[in-house]
């Protein structure tokens, strides 16, 4: 299944990396590999696509990876940060 969100980009302090944790809302999805892309394409355009397929490797340089998990509901409101554990 593809869709797109929009989303306002806040407080982007240092880079993503693995190891990191993508939340929606309070759900956590661990962060696998990160296209060499995705942290430019996020403060200059706002953009990045965003795979739930657990890969190891990046294959596409604007592309952040995360664990193959199931994907919550994402409405008008829903809050999606990176952090550090």
């Amino acid at each position: 299944m593809d869709f797109c969100i929009n989303i306002d980009v806040v407080n982007s302090d240092g880079d993503i990396r693995v190891g990191q944790k993508l939340m929606i809302d309070n759900e956590k999805f661990d962060i696998t590999p990160v296209g060499d892309l995705v942290q430019r394409n996020l403060t200059t355009l706002g953009h990045i696509t965003v795979r739930f397929d657990g890969s190891t490797k990046p294959e596409l340089p604007g592309t952040l990876y995360l664990e193959d998990k199931e994907i919550p509901s994402i409405d008008l409101g829903t809050v999606l940060k990176i952090v550090s554990e």
